[in-house]
């Protein structure tokens, strides 16, 4: 039977009925180490997760991960490898090869990023001047995985404040100088090439400004990139000591594990830094090792497969029921769009299957006043997925108990609806809800270091899986560089007419338009 079937025969039969079947519900619970996913409220039953698991044996899956546990070159469009699980692995996990150098040269580099937060937190920059603000000037990955960090993870030293700058629209840069002290602030500089023009034009303003300030010296004290462009940043001004290394097998979106993580560590410590690392790699251990069915990020990927392949469902609304994610939507549209967001196959091949979904989302009861009526009675069905923390780092058990309430009870409303149709009231037909939207509900015990790490490692793990069942790379993203590369073209049209006079007539009226102001 195909998928197809499987989603004709399962058309009209209610999550109520697929509920209650007990076997469907054990194989769709399942918990590794500080987390609990139950997708028993997708619209899939046994037989259509035997018939995905018999997809992922066809799309020859378990190879895959063999492949990618041992460090073999899937990038295949870039011929190269995908190491970042190497990041946070030590050297009994991996095999000889490129995992173990890839592995050994990661831990020379958290050597060096422990050195350097150790020294800045206990010396300071000179001159009894301690580090107080810390700023991570990068875009995309260099920013959405440090950035989600710190707002997720309680700050247990008390260490600097942490500022980001990632736009090249220079408001946030300037706002945020007018507000700093340049004798007390560190910037760190990421971009693996060197050459992102956000981060090098962002970067210019804090460079000039601590300059100006406190003079060269003081400025290159101050002053770190994160990079695998070394000879770049020393050019810019920084000093070579003060670059630390991230390498071209290790992607943007995938890079919070590496150097790009030392702003987190230096405003929250080394050692939490490490326990995210810790909580990821318990999370690379049963992805490698479980079996298919028993698989966290495996079953997730089916379930994404499912939706998207076979009931046509083209987004996914990521909502966590906690202020502390806030940024994980961001974080997972960057991680899941970009991985997947291809439409040929490694071989160059056109894909004859929808590839990724549009991911949004927002942050517990503000999204349910804000889009939940969309997602409750809209005509687009949206699968959901809810991400709850059971045990709060805060005292307040009431506020907590509701907020639990509230993520259980939208999960339930969406899958069982509330039928008014027969009902006397007048408005019955505006108060029904016919529920059958699926959503899936993920559980962490408490937002430590170690369950986030395991959270974005499955994240990670499952988009490699939905890579891999329909024959795409992830770990490539030539789409991004087109805009960009147009983008270079069109800035002398904007002080040029000469320039303006060779491009479309659409832009040209544009350009007109913003010169006439």
């Amino acid at each position: 039977m195909s998928l197809a079937d499987d989603a004709e025969r399962l058309r009209d039969i209610a999550l109520s009925v697929l509920s209650a079947d007990l076997e469907r519900g054990q194989r769709l619970r399942l918990r590794v180490g500080p987390l609990y996913a139950d997708f028993s409220r997708q619209l899939v039953d046994v037989a259509a997760l035997d018939t995905l698991l018999a997809v992922a044996d066809h799309a020859e899956l378990a190879r895959f991960r063999r492949a990618f546990a041992d460090g073999e070159p899937l990038n295949t469009t870039e011929g190269r490898a995908a190491l970042h699980h190497s990041l946070r692995a030590r050297a009994d996990d991996v095999p000889e090869g490129s995992m173990r150098s890839a592995q050994a040269a990661a831990t020379e580099a958290s050597s060096r990023v422990q050195v350097w937060v150790r020294r800045l937190l206990d010396e300071g920059l000179g001159e009894s001047q301690p580090v107080r603000d810390v700023v991570n000037v990068g875009i995309g990955g260099s920013d959405l995985g440090p950035r989600l960090l710190d707002a997720a993870i309680a700050d247990p030293i008390h260490g600097p404040r942490l500022h980001f700058v990632s736009s090249i629209d220079a408001h946030r840069a300037a706002d945020l100088i007018a507000t700093l002290d340049p004798a007390t602030t560190v910037v760190v500089l990421v971009s693996k090439s060197f050459h992102t023009e956000e981060t090098l034009l962002n970067g210019r303003l804090f460079v000039d400004w601590l300059t100006a300030a406190l003079g060269e010296a003081a400025m290159q004290r101050r002053v770190f990139a994160v990079t695998a462009n070394v000879e770049a940043a020393q050019r810019f001004g920084v000093d070579g000591e003060r670059c630390l290394p991230i390498w071209e097998w290790v992607g943007g979106r995938y890079s919070l594990w590496s150097a790009v993580g030392f702003s987190f560590a230096l405003a929250h410590g080394i050692d939490t830094f490490r326990r995210l690392l810790d909580g990821a790699r318990e999370m690379d251990r049963h992805f490698f090792s479980a079996p298919l069915a028993q698989n966290l990020p495996v079953l997730r990927g089916l379930i994404e497969h499912w939706n998207r392949v076979a009931r046509e469902f083209r987004s996914r609304c990521v909502v966590p029921y906690d202020v502390r994610l806030t940024h994980l939507p961001a974080y997972l549209q960057q991680l899941e769009m970009e991985s997947n967001g291809k439409s040929v196959r490694h071989d160059g091949v056109p894909v004859d299957l929808p590839t990724a979904p549009i991911i949004w989302g927002g942050v517990g009861t503000d999204a349910q006043h804000a889009f939940f009526q969309a997602l409750h009675q809209g005509t687009q069905v949206v699968p959901v997925e809810f991400i709850g923390i059971i045990q709060p780092a805060h005292r307040h058990d009431a506020h907590h108990r509701v907020l639990l309430a509230n993520l259980l009870a939208q999960s339930a409303a969406l899958a069982y609806g509330d039928d008014t149709r027969d009902s006397d009231d007048p408005l019955a037909a505006h108060k029904h809800h016919g529920g059958n939207r699926p959503s899936t509900v993920i559980l962490l015990d408490a937002l430590t270091p170690e369950a986030l790490g395991a959270l974005l490692a499955m994240y990670e793990h499952s988009v490699f899986v939905e890579a891999c069942l329909v024959g795409i790379n992830p770990f490539d993203q030539w789409g991004v560089e087109l805009g960009k590369r147009i983008a270079k073209d069109f800035l002398p049209a904007l002080s040029s007419e000469t320039a303006a006079s060779t491009l479309d007539p659409v832009t040209q009226a544009l350009i007109r338009e913003i010169r006439s102001r």
